[in-house]
């Protein structure tokens, strides 16, 4: 029997998912893997290709076939725990029932702070690029089919990184593992080749940075979306730890 735990972070962007992936490829009982669904979801979405920096290169060297992409994923034993760091929206109109196997995190954080960081990489985002509603979806397929999930807001985990470290390892049935804490400032050869546009700030970092709160006004063009975000969002707090 296949005793490998697979751990899949279903995050938004600029949800601190990155250094989650840094976090847990810190236990030597690990392998991190940076959003393997990337291709999957260049290949398949009518736009996505046309403002995602380095489009093209990340469809040249990854897997574009969903299908096969999971069935690496239920299929890798490379080590007890692996760790599958992915984007919401990469999932497109993939068959979801493979949850069943994996240990399910949705991860989101207060649109408030989340938006103008991504609106610094691609501007004018829409709903469906930022996950949201996709999360909240999500989250009620766990619900319909008895699937186990839990949610986990990025402000928590910056603001007390130790407990809720400890909770998701509980979540996950696995120790808990003070290395989690920190990791050398450095790029990981894990790293998809997109870090070059995103990942400068963890990168640059030795651990979970300290939670501050947005002093720049929040940007005006923005206003709608946020607006489209809050209810989603706050039914997602409903179910973090």
């Amino acid at each position: 029997m296949d005793n490998t735990k697979r751990i899949c972070l279903w995050s938004g962007p600029r949800n601190i998912s990155t250094a989650l992936m840094y976090s847990f490829a810190q236990r030597n009982d690990t392998k991190v893997f940076d959003e393997p669904l990337y291709a999957y979801y260049l290949r398949n979405h009518p736009e996505a290709h046309k403002y995602h920096p380095g489009a093209e290169e990340i469809l040249s060297v990854m897997e574009n076939d969903g299908d096969k992409v999971v069935e690496s994923m239920l299929s890798a034993s490379e080590k007890p725990v692996l760790f599958y760091k992915h984007m919401i929206h990469h999932l497109l109109g993939l068959d979801k029932s493979f949850m069943n196997s994996t240990v399910n995190i949705i991860l989101t954080r207060n649109p408030y702070d989340m938006l103008p960081s991504f609106d610094k990489v691609i501007p004018n985002p829409i709903l469906n690029d930022v996950g949201y509603k996709l999360h909240l979806d999500l989250l009620k397929y766990f619900q319909e089919n008895s699937i186990s999930f839990t949610v986990i807001d990025s402000k928590q985990v910056l603001i007390d990184p130790e407990n809720t470290l400890k909770r998701l390892c509980d979540f996950a049935d696995i120790e808990f593992d003070k290395h989690m804490l920190s990791w050398e400032p450095q790029q990981r050869k894990e790293d998809g080749i997109w870090a070059k546009y995103w990942y400068n700030s963890v990168q640059n970092s030795s651990g979970f940075m300290e939670y501050k709160p947005k002093e720049a006004p929040f940007p005006d063009h923005l206003l709608p979306l946020l607006n489209e975000c809050i209810p989603f969002y706050n039914e997602l707090l409903k179910h973090a730890i």
